[in-house]
């Protein structure tokens, strides 16, 4: 049969199907023929960019970064593109939509009808993925498995390893490890990279590989290789698979007879309810003041972020809003109500991995002079995104506009340059919190200059800088503590001396968490015993080293070192044993009494917080 026989039913129907689509009817009715669902997929990624897209954006680019995907897709390396429909260096100029549509289905059927063993679905995912990289790092393609799995994690139920994951530069990297999933409980952190599974390279992998490698039923295990930024060597660990935690707040207690904590780990369907739900059982505890724990926030759904602020301000304060080129997502919010928060002192805690709906809620905080932030800078992803479905159930994640802080700020970094350099630009701040502010305000153009409600400076274009920076302790050596992780020493020895102890253990502390968290000491015996485990996973006691030594599965230091670091390890298996004892929201606070640098100075700033009410409302009765 000659191409031309083959090609023309194929034809005839795909420009129905092309003249009903641009006549702007989204649904239509296909045949199972899988190219014309792949032509069409591709024409709906342009039409929904063009349409919805917040910035500026060229069709003629569109198009040709579509056929460079297309041909960085193809596995046969012998294939012949000079003077082909697919020839990269000799480009139609690309006027509207129809154009675009046409002069790829043309470079589309060439390769299906010469190279019939390339899989074409793959290849139209290749030149999408390449035509979303001409718009912003958020601004992705989805494919229909993992618009499954992102749901499930704001949503519902799934067993794996715990983690967020973006694929950048080929690589797996982590955007955050799930709040006391097993990834979590090991210490794998955000900006993670992912080099290996299993002892094979990931380098490469698509989202569908990693989800087949990493998911997996309750009990099983994987094995991982990790990239750690300011790391020398990669870091192995064994992850065993588990449920993985669902609900949105970590933990919520009270600090002191005044203060409640609440850390919140994302923005989820739920977020909103649990935190009235915390709120309320705080203040029957007496809270008459709040700690609201964003770090490692990476954010989530805009709409909870929204009803969260919105417990903090009075009626008709205006939280957030948004900017497109389309009128139609241009919006400014306001609260619709009293927020039952809204006469109580706040401070909110933010880091580096605080990004997004983290930034909305804290912005409006120290916006609207309503408390102190607390921490280091945060992300500064200040972008708004719509998802999309596409024809055979994919998505692509579209940026429709960009948010801003009530005082118009935008906190969105950056993003010009590849994607790596956007996602690890954390990486080159500098490790003093306090040094990274104040370059960050003297780089700051004026146009990005801003004021609070009261007339206090604030700063946009590179997340949110905090009120008061702390810098978390990093003075200790991290070996002994990160040895420990990698080798679930931790774990095993709680289970072995519950095995053993449990029973005693749970009389004696079992009624009473407040007594064991002040007053528990692990036993000279025990520590024996820890120290004892932690030689047989290869520590070794030398003597004449100036500082400690990895190498392989083993750590050498010296006795005196060992005895001056030991104390992160027996912090953290406290908390362990609480986990273990308690449940997971028990796990924080004993963390929080051994090393949250921040937190500590937090709870010493509430007199900044009541000059800082005072002083807004000063200014507040000038006009």
């Amino acid at each position: 049969m000659s191409v031309k026989k083959f090609l023309a039913p194929q034809l005839a129907l795909l420009m129905i199907l092309s003249a009903v689509w641009l006549a702007g009817v989204d649904k239509v009715v296909v045949t199972n023929d899988k190219h014309q669902e792949n032509l069409h997929k591709y024409l709906q990624v342009q039409r929904r960019v063009l349409d919805n897209y917040f910035g500026d954006t060229s069709i003629d680019h569109l198009y040709q970064r579509s056929i460079v995907g297309l041909v960085k897709g193809i596995q046969d390396s012998t294939l012949e593109i000079a003077a082909t429909p697919i020839d990269t260096t000799q480009f139609t100029n690309i006027q509207n939509l129809r154009d675009s549509y046409n002069s790829f289905e043309e470079a589309y059927l060439y390769v299906a009808n010469n190279f019939p063993d390339e899989n074409m679905s793959k290849l139209t995912e290749s030149s999408i993925r390449e035509m979303l990289k001409t718009l912003d790092p958020h601004s992705v393609y989805i494919e229909r498995d993992d618009s499954e799995r992102i749901q499930e994690e704001f949503e519902g139920k799934f067993q794996g390893i715990g983690i967020q994951f973006n694929i950048i530069q080929d690589t797996i990297t982590v955007i955050t490890a799930i709040s006391g999933g097993p990834s979590d409980q090991l210490g794998i952190m955000s900006g993670d990279r992912i080099i290996s599974i299993d002892d094979s390279s990931a380098v490469g992998y698509s989202n569908e590989d990693v989800l087949r490698k990493l998911r997996g039923e309750k009990g099983t295990k994987v094995n991982v290789e990790i990239k750690r930024p300011r790391t020398s060597s990669p870091i192995k660990f064994t992850i065993e698979r588990d449920d993985i935690p669902l609900t949105t707040i970590d933990t919520e207690y009270m600090l002191d007879e005044r203060t409640g904590y609440v850390k919140i780990n994302r923005f989820a369907a739920t977020t909103h309810e649990e935190f009235l739900s915390s709120v309320d059982q705080l203040r029957k505890e007496g809270m008459d003041r709040i700690i609201l724990d964003l770090r490692n926030n990476p954010g989530g759904y805009l709409s909870q972020a929204i009803a969260i602020s919105e417990e903090f301000f009075p009626r008709n304060t205006k939280l957030v809003s948004t900017n497109s080129k389309h009128s139609r997502f241009n919006q400014e919010v306001f609260s619709s109500r009293n927020g039952v928060l809204m006469d109580m002192p706040v401070i909110v805690l933010v880091n580096e991995g605080s990004a997004s709906a983290s930034e909305i809620v804290s912005g409006a905080i120290q916006d609207h002079d309503r408390g102190l932030v607390v921490g280091q800078r945060t992300f500064g992803k200040g972008l708004v995104q719509q998802q999309y479905e596409l024809i055979d159930g994919s998505n692509i994640r579209v940026t429709i506009s960009r948010y801003l802080t009530p005082s118009g700020r935008l906190i969105q970094k950056p993003f010009d340059g590849d994607n790596e350099d956007y996602a690890f630009e954390f990486v080159h701040r500098s490790t003093n919190a306090a040094v990274d502010a104040k370059e960050f305000k003297d780089q700051v153009p004026d146009s990005l200059k801003y004021t609070t409600r009261a007339g206090r400076p604030v700063f946009g274009g590179g997340g949110i800088v905090p009120d008061i920076v702390v810098q978390e302790d990093t003075t200790s050596s991290p070996y002994l503590f990160n040895f420990m992780l990698l080798n679930r020493v931790d774990f095993n020895f709680v289970r072995d001396f519950l095995d053993e102890k449990g029973e005693e253990f749970r009389a004696r502390w079992e009624d009473d968490f407040q007594d064991f968290r002040q007053n528990f000491e692990w036993s000279e015996s025990d520590k024996q015993m820890f120290f004892e485990m932690m030689k047989n996973e290869g520590l070794e006691i030398v003597e004449d080293i100036d500082k400690p030594e990895a190498e392989g599965n083993t750590l050498r230091m010296t006795q005196e070192m060992y005895e001056e670091l030991v104390w992160m390890n027996h912090g953290r298996m406290k908390a362990e044993i609480a986990r273990q004892i308690w449940g997971n929201e028990y796990f924080y606070p004993v963390v929080n009494d051994y090393f949250n640098e921040t937190l500590k100075e937090a709870v010493k700033l509430w007199g900044e917080v009541e000059e800082l009410e005072s002083f807004a409302a000063q200014q507040a009765s000038r006009f």
